[in-house]
């Protein structure tokens, strides 16, 4: 893929809110780097980012950089919301977080085949028990 293909799809998918999902392939794997927990396929990463941005959290990717070369892109971005359900056992306190958010892509014919997932959970999960 070329760069200016590359940065198209990420930008389309980046600026959807993670809900154009036509950008990911039917057998997109994304991997959470701090568990080594993966969502395989469409559907599955679906799920998973509905879950994170509007269903524990009412949350956005406010973004800060978006590095691409060909077929591989790096956005920096802060994850920023309100904890609105259950995440992690914790259930919901209202609680707005702030938290630093990297996801390395990778991609092919003109989509995303996989995100390396780096959000800072220690810094989430003291932003959550912190006192109110």
């Amino acid at each position: 893929m070329s760069v200016e293909s590359t940065r198209a799809v990420v930008s389309r998918y980046i600026d959807s809110d993670h809900t154009d999902l036509s950008t990911l392939s039917d057998d997109v794997i994304f991997t959470n780097m701090a568990t080594g927990d993966e969502n395989h396929g469409r559907d599955s990463v679906g799920q998973l980012l509905n879950y994170m941005y509007h269903v524990a959290f009412d949350a956005k990717a406010e973004t800060r950089n978006i590095i691409v070369a060909d077929g591989k892109a790096v956005y920096e971005a802060d994850f920023v919301g309100k904890h609105i359900g259950e995440f992690a056992g914790i259930p919901a306190t209202n609680k707005n977080v702030r938290v630093p958010l990297c996801v390395v892509y990778d991609l092919a014919n003109d989509r995303i085949t996989r995100g390396r997932v780096y959000l800072e959970v220690p810094a989430l999960m003291a932003q959550l028990s912190a006192a109110s």
